[in-house]
């Protein structure tokens, strides 16, 4: 079964409701109640990548991960506090390297946590190990400012 037409809970920063939001969609999630952005964070399986990844019109901060992977579970509330504050502009997609050899494979992931940015679909960073959010926050930054000049 593809995960495509899945969706997540997640909570609105701003107003506490809870929303429906898909893996997959055009445009960027806003609360149902209040339309404030929201953070868009979904764990796909590999078979949703496509439409998840490639397919997504804000950039995507991909992470792969394993469940057995301490510095993965340091990482995880620094990568969805970051999806919180760029909300609106950014999509933290989870992915699951024990369950993603074909993406392994094609990205040449060798160690985990790894990171990648994608921007439509187009691979424009990679940073392997879990950082510091202050770090973290200032590559991504400088990333995705490269990536809108160009």
């Amino acid at each position: 079964m593809s995960t495509t037409t899945e969706a997540t809970t997640i909570l609105c920063t701003n107003c506490g409701t809870r929303n429906r939001v898909p893996i997959a969609a055009a445009g960027k999630p806003r609360c149902g109640k209040c339309q404030s952005p929201l953070p868009w964070v979904v764990a796909i399986k590999e078979d949703a990548f496509a439409a998840a990844v490639e397919g997504a019109d804000l950039p995507v901060l991909l992470d792969v991960w394993a469940e057995w992977c301490r510095p993965c579970r340091i990482l995880t509330p620094a990568l969805e506090k970051l999806a919180a504050e760029m909300a609106g502009t950014l999509k933290l997609v989870k992915l699951n390297a024990d369950e993603s050899p074909n993406t392994m494979n094609r990205f040449q992931i060798k160690a985990i946590p790894t990171l990648l940015v994608m921007v439509h679909g187009e691979e424009r960073a990679h940073q392997a190990g879990a950082v510091p959010l202050p770090q973290l926050r200032s590559w991504l930054a400088s990333v995705l400012d490269e990536a809108s000049t160009t």
